[in-house]
């Protein structure tokens, strides 16, 4: 574990907080007047999920965690599991799918998705900014229809739904952003 000086203190860091490991989810550094600089952020236990805002003094010095990121394929969800498997050691590993944030209806198979691990747990999962799926029931559009301008609810492969342009139609491949849910453009 290497020390690290709280004004250092980064967005998306691990530290150790108290004894337990901590993921830095936002910061704010700052200094007021002749007193000392400080950087207030908002820490989330990976233990129990709480998170909490605590300020460092600039001067401060905080743990960063030693944490492993592994691309992991995604298989199939079992229940309240998502079951993903090493390609390299075909080594499988279940995680929970409150891990995922409800970002689990973006996994499509064969998705690569990244796995931070510390102490051999999983503590955290990033999936690509962008993600293709198919469309699996898409209505047709109405002619002359403006109340919705120009979308229409789409059901995608895992059952999202998504807005989407009037032209798109069933067993189209949609681009889709993983933060917004948001249609980005239609797949040739």
């Amino acid at each position: 574990m290497a020390k690290v000086k709280a004004g250092n203190i980064k967005k998306g860091m691990y530290i150790l907080h108290n004894g337990k490991p901590h993921a830095v989810t936002w910061t704010h550094f700052g200094s007021m007047g002749r007193g000392s600089a400080f950087m207030r952020t908002k820490l989330r236990d990976l233990k129990s999920g709480s998170t909490i805002d605590y300020t460092f003094k600039s001067h401060d010095i905080a743990e960063e965690l030693d944490i492993e990121s592994k691309e992991l394929q995604f298989l199939y969800l079992a229940g309240d599991e998502v079951v993903l498997m090493d390609n390299r050691s075909y080594e499988q590993i279940s995680v929970p799918v409150a891990m995922f944030d409800g970002k689990e209806l973006f996994l499509v198979p064969e998705m690569k998705v990244y796995v931070q691990i510390f102490e051999d747990k999983p503590i955290g999962v990033s999936l690509p900014p962008k993600v293709t799926m198919t469309v699996e029931k898409a209505e047709e559009a109405v002619a002359g229809d403006r109340q919705t301008a120009g979308k229409k609810a789409v059901t995608m492969e895992t059952g999202l739904i998504v807005q989407a342009p009037l032209f798109v139609k069933t067993g189209d491949k949609l681009i889709v952003d993983v933060d917004s849910g948001e249609y980005i453009s239609r797949k040739n």
